[in-house]
């Protein structure tokens, strides 16, 4: 079948199960339903031969195994693909979401710049109506309250007028567009600096929101409800670990606790997880440039009183660029007010794929199951097998690495996030984490780490058989593609665009802000220090705090506020 045939076919079934998911209540985005159907492609237990074309009855049974999937309310799998699929629809880089947000701020501005670049003014009235409009640009570029205030106005205007008294607009409208469009662009900038200064000195700064104190206690309350869903994410996978632990070591256990889908919740919460370090990462980030803008505010505004102390005329080249140091860093500020409010709403989002371990596993199920059962910590289970190490003259023709004798260590791109690819093939899907001072293997270019030394060597023995183990394992269980990274091999099967976290690599470093403690974490499974428990009662009833900064770039308001907002939406907008 044709390319353009066979992606018709598939777009006329991805359709077709939305429709007859929707006639059930469940709105499934497409993007959702084509994993789905890859999904259920994938998985061997379902007979699709993938080299031959659908045919009719293919279809039939395609598109009643996927809408029973996705109407399964009770299956953490769907709900890790949906977390996923949220994901990587809604998470982009620190670098690539602030190219964007400037992108769509200058789009916004268009209107009124061509409204200005365009403008032919030539009487008296049209030239006031011009300055209107460039006073107008100036505060909607700025982001430093809104247009309509009169108070806003009249000061931007006055800040203006000394820098570009409307006598020069004779001069200005003689100008080329792009000429025009630059000097908006660096009065604007002058005349927020004068503002910023102004402000500074008590004597004017109306409808500026004090940015560096609202990120700084934005901050901290963003990471303080990160990391402790962090600490319950965790408990949580610590728990269901060590209960699998269990029923690997008894056989019988394994049909008793078939139905609760144990490995499958194991993957939603360790996915969560994973996700919640990423966003974390990205909040200590800001936390770090937030800390270092506001020295660099404070050192510019100093030199600035120094310049103009005492002084009834100061030259225009000694304050100009201070001025425009000066919007610079605001609107760095204004960027990373903005950045924290979408990575927390993000965060409160991903909340809404947990639903299903109250529902299978409430706190009386796990209480049984953890009967004579120590729960361990990923960093517990490292120190158990600290000390032991892969012997070399064992393996004379496979690379070994080590901490004391390896540059960058802690940057090797680990396989498999970290976790262990012996245990989780031999076990059919435990996932524990991998100890990269046992030695991390190296195999056809690619870096493999163990829980136990026994798990070492047993992998290097035959490392392809578990390689296709894992694999096939992934076929079965689809959200296993991304939360084990293993894109690579499922290079042509992936319906939507290849998750950022391959590149990810989480990293964290002590800051005033973010004030939380936080272990050095590279690509190697990033781990938390927290101690042996043995089997104990919790709930996960916490407070969910949430910090979103509405009018930023001005508005039909007067001033401009911090403000708590709730803008979560529903699972099925996403």
């Amino acid at each position: 079948m044709p390319p353009t045939q066979a992606e018709s076919v598939i777009k006329n079934i991805i359709r077709e199960i939305g429709q007859e998911c929707a006639t059930h209540g469940e709105i499934a985005s497409e993007t959702v339903v084509a994993f789905m159907v890859k999904a259920v492609v994938l998985d061997p237990s379902n007979g699709f031969n993938m080299d031959r074309t659908l045919i009719k009855s293919d279809v039939q049974k395609l598109v009643k195994l996927c809408v029973a999937r996705l109407l399964d309310s009770k299956n953490p799998s769907l709900d890790t693909i949906k977390m996923q699929v949220y994901f990587d629809m809604n998470y982009t880089s620190r670098e690539d979401f602030l190219e964007e947000h400037h992108r769509v701020l200058e789009s916004r501005l268009g209107a009124i710049s061509r409204e200005i670049t365009d403008n032919r003014a030539c009487a008296r009235e049209e030239l006031e109506s011009l300055y209107r409009k460039i006073v107008s640009y100036v505060l909607l570029r700025s982001g430093l309250g809104s247009p309509t205030d009169i108070k806003i106005v009249r000061e931007a205007t006055a800040a203006l007028q000394s820098v570009f008294p409307q006598a020069e607009l004779g001069t200005f409208l003689t100008l080329s567009k792009k000429d025009k469009e630059r000097q908006l662009k660096e009065l604007t900038m002058i005349v927020t600096g004068i503002r910023l200064f102004n402000r500074d000195c008590g004597k004017g700064g109306e409808g500026i929101d004090d940015l560096p104190a609202i990120l700084h206690e934005a901050i901290p309350t963003t990471t303080q409800h990160i990391d402790s869903q962090l600490q319950i994410a965790q408990d949580q996978a610590f728990r269901y670990t060590a209960i699998l632990e269990k029923v690997s070591k008894n056989p019988l256990m394994t049909k008793e606790l078939e139905p609760y889908m144990l490995k499958e919740a194991l993957y939603n919460i360790r996915q969560y997880e994973i996700f919640l370090q990423t966003v974390l990462s990205d909040i200590i980030t800001c936390a770090q440039e937030v800390e270092m803008m506001i020295k660099q505010l404070a050192a510019q505004l100093e030199q600035l009183k120094m310049i103009v102390k005492s002084k009834t005329a100061v030259p225009t080249s000694q304050v100009f660029p201070i001025f425009i140091a000066l919007a610079s860093l605001w609107m760095s500020f204004q960027d990373e007010t903005v950045l924290i409010s979408v990575l927390s709403n993000l965060t409160t989002n991903l909340e809404l794929f947990l639903g299903t371990h109250e529902l299978l596993f409430p706190e009386k199920v796990i209480h049984g199951l953890l009967d004579d059962v120590t729960v361990k910590s990923d960093m517990a289970r490292i120190k158990e097998h600290m000390d032991e190490r892969v012997h070399l003259p064992d393996f004379r023709k496979m690379d070994w690495f080590f901490p004391e004798t390896t540059a960058n260590f802690d940057k090797l791109l680990i396989q498999y996030r970290g976790f262990c690819g012996y245990t989780f093939a031999s076990t059919d899907g435990l996932l524990l984490p991998g100890n990269p001072s046992i030695g991390i293997l190296k195999h056809k270019e690619k870096y493999y780490t163990f829980s136990t030394r026994d798990a070492a060597y047993s992998f290097a023995e035959n490392p392809e058989r578990y390689i296709n183990l894992i694999k096939e394992k992934a076929k079965k269980n689809a959200e296993l593609i991304q939360l084990l990274e293993l894109h690579q091999q499922f290079e042509t099967l992936i319906p939507y665009s290849q998750a950022n976290l391959r590149q990810k690599m989480t990293r964290s470093v002590q800051t005033d802000l973010s004030h939380m403690r936080r272990e050095n974490s590279s690509q190697v499974y990033p781990l938390k220090e927290v101690g042996t428990q043995s089997k104990r009662d919790g709930n996960s009833g916490v407070p969910r705090p949430q910090i979103f900064i509405a009018g930023l770039r001005g508005g039909q308001t007067k001033t401009t506020h911090g403000v708590k907002v709730n803008l979560t939406r529903a699972v099925d907008e996403t």
